[in-house]
């Protein structure tokens, strides 16, 4: 299963990284910073109609490379220019062929929310995080185990990050909440077969009060896609491959809004 693969991939990669940077290191790197990015990150999901976190990666698993032209630091401009609410930035280099430095980047030239997107699997890459200038993390229930969702939970938050808590069925759902997620996530992709449904983000949103943000993540391409999950009372949608097709992403925002925005007006 290809997220197996991932978390061995990162697991090694994390070990490559302590070589070079001690956890105590960047303990000492963060521990003056008293910032709470993340609040501004749950500000802008949880704000009345729909948010949009636009995401930034060069390819995926499923899809391979995504483009050719990657200009990272162009593309986080066009989508402040968008004005949407946050951007997710893949920061595993192996399968999505991300980078840590992109977001330290993007983060010095755009004074919007970032998620770090990456298969987060120990305390130190919430540390790498919040030294790299992200706003939030991504928690994935599959591969974590309760305690490890808890305690992640609760180090974001000590630094001042949010966390996105990332589920794909009933059961996830009900560790996230467990857990004390206050964001959760549903990937609509199957990460066994990469088949994708809309209608799990639409089932699942049953599952979540409304006092938690409920984000959609995956295989949103169109205006009515997002009418159908604004209709839902999601929060907030994660694009990502859509946007990174699309010669002129501010456009393709702009068409992919433009009923939701009607209708909120």
């Amino acid at each position: 299963m290809i997220l197996d693969d991932l978390v061995i991939a990162t697991k090694k990669r994390v070990e490559r990284q302590r070589q070079l940077t001690s956890l105590s290191d960047l303990k000492k790197r963060v521990q003056h910073d008293v910032t709470r990015p993340g609040d501004e990150f749950m500000t802008a999901l949880g704000k009345p109609g729909l948010s949009v976190i636009a995401e930034i990666k060069k390819a995926s698993p499923s899809k391979g490379q995504i483009t050719n032209s990657f200009d990272y630091l162009d593309i986080a401009k066009k989508y402040a220019e968008a004005r949407v609410d946050a951007i997710s930035v893949l920061t595993e280099p192996e399968y999505f062929k991300g980078s840590l430095d992109y977001l330290t980047k993007i983060a010095a030239q755009v004074k919007i929310p970032l998620l770090r997107k990456d298969f987060t699997i120990s305390e130190y890459m919430i540390y790498q995080a919040k030294a790299a200038r992200a706003s939030a993390i991504l928690l994935i229930v599959a591969i974590l185990t309760q305690q490890q969702l808890e305690e992640y939970l609760k180090l974001a938050d000590e630094l001042g990050l949010a966390a996105i808590v990332e589920t794909h069925d009933e059961k996830e759902v009900k560790q996230a909440l467990q857990a004390g997620a206050q964001i959760i996530g549903v990937n609509n992709r199957n990460l066994k077969d990469f088949s994708v449904d809309l209608n799990n983000s639409l089932q699942l949103r049953k599952l979540v009060p409304e006092n938690i943000v409920f984000v959609a993540e995956s295989g949103i391409k169109t205006a009515q896609d997002l009418k159908i999950l604004t209709n839902a009372n999601v929060d907030a949608v994660l694009i990502g491959e859509t946007l990174m097709r699309a010669t002129d992403k501010k456009a393709c925002l702009t068409n992919l809004l433009g009923e939701v925005k009607e209708d909120e007006s």
